[in-house]
């Protein structure tokens, strides 16, 4: 069980840059032209708090607030935890004895429904076993007004996503709600050659769902065509483990792990393509992250070049208190350990890039940024053996760092 930190952490670090070739001195193929400018230093940043909410979590995946300002997380090895307004930390007594959790795979994104004051329903996408069988699946809940126990009430909502048994890699899953109503799911290709262009497959792919069916969302681009899925929005991923929805804007962008270089970051449209499609001889680490003859490519957004950071968990910044933070897409940073800041302009093209000094390297891995219904952003570390947190980023309430 995570344990009740308290007291506030501040933490300056140098900012770190993100250049260098392949891992394995081979030449990159090159990607869809994106230009990316270089890290700077953040211009008249706002001073930051850092708050530990709770350690002693093991891999946890996603973070949810509700708005009795409860926050709910879930982790990678199965398990639930609410950190209540009080400070007290608790259990969410749930049934995982179907999970499949193996390498990347396991108990992956959460998100709360919308009408949850109203419902106390929220979603879990995690790996399952039905038999002898593994695949991922999402999952409706509900949970009790005490958070103590929550109880599956649509068991599997979307069954059926391909997933990869012998390795669990790539298996997604982010969870997110788009501005119509309908629940986005992020897909994996499961390191599959096959998977990213094969329409017919949920491997591979941002979906869009009805969440009170898990049926195909009205309006989805692919509906009713042959050897295509209803429930796709776009194809052509690799491996997309963070979504973020734009405010007030209805944009969509997905945060993207790339082969031996370019993580992407890229603003979905309907129907399109991501680029990646590997060839033979096995999977192909070494082509592009985007391919820009394949069609209706999405170009993206932001790239990483090389090496990679592996971004996860994806989110805005929305609010006055954020100060010249305001409007920034944050993006949670695994290999990169800290957090990514990209100033967008309203097409969705790329401003600016820097990292933020207060969570440079001081926390190891970084798996998810969220804002909460509260405006702080919460943020969960990816370290393991039971030494991860969870933390609260707010502004001071004094003016801007010089």
């Amino acid at each position: 069980m995570p344990r009740l930190l308290t007291g506030l952490v501040a933490v300056s670090l140098l900012l770190a840059g993100c250049t260098g070739t392949g891992s394995d001195g081979r030449a990159a193929a090159t990607s869809a032209s994106v230009s990316t400018p270089p890290l700077t230093s953040p211009s008249a940043p706002p001073a930051l708090e850092v708050t530990e909410l709770a350690d002693g979590l093991d891999h946890p995946w996603d973070v949810g607030q509700a708005p009795d300002g409860t926050l709910l997380v879930d982790e990678r090895g199965g398990g639930l935890s609410a950190v209540r307004p009080d400070g007290t930390v608790q259990e969410v007594e749930a049934d995982f004895d179907d999970l499949f959790a193996r390498g990347e795979t396991g108990l992956m994104g959460l998100v709360l429904d919308p009408g949850f004051a109203d419902n106390r329903r929220f979603y879990t996408c995690q790996g399952r076993r039905d038999g002898g069988d593994a695949s991922i699946a999402v999952v409706a809940w509900t949970v009790d007004p005490d958070w103590r126990a929550a109880t599956r009430v649509a068991d599997p909502l979307l069954g059926g996503i391909p997933v990869n048994e012998g390795s669990g890699r790539h298996g997604g899953c982010r969870l997110r709600f788009d501005p119509t109503g309908a629940l986005l799911v992020s897909t994996g290709d499961n390191a599959d050659s096959r998977n990213a262009q094969d329409r017919g497959t949920l491997a591979g792919k941002v979906l869009r769902i009805d969440p009170a069916t898990g049926e195909p969302a009205t309006g989805n681009p692919f509906a009713g065509q042959d050897g295509a899925a209803a429930r796709l929005f776009t194809y052509g991923h690799r491996n997309v483990q963070g979504l973020a929805v734009r405010p007030g804007s209805g944009q969509v962008f997905a945060a993207e792990h790339g082969p031996d270089r370019d993580d992407e970051v890229t603003l979905l449209r309907p129907g399109g393509n991501g680029g990646f499609a590997p060839h033979g001889p096995g999977y192909g680490e070494f082509v592009p992250m985007t391919d820009p003859a394949l069609p209706d490519v999405m170009p993206p957004t932001w790239a990483s070049g090389a090496p990679t950071v592996a971004p996860s968990g994806a989110t805005f910044l929305d609010g006055d208190q954020w100060q010249t933070y305001d409007g920034l897409l944050l993006l949670g940073l695994l290999r990169g350990e800290g957090v990514l800041a990209l100033r967008l302009a309203d097409d969705g093209t790329l401003q600016e890039q820097f990292r933020v000094p207060e969570l440079e390297g001081a926390y190891g891995r970084i798996r998810t940024v969220q804002q909460g219904t509260d405006g702080a952003l919460y943020v969960t570390t990816d370290n393991g053996d039971g030494t991860d947190r969870l933390l609260r980023v707010t502004p001071r309430s004094e003016s801007p760092r010089s």
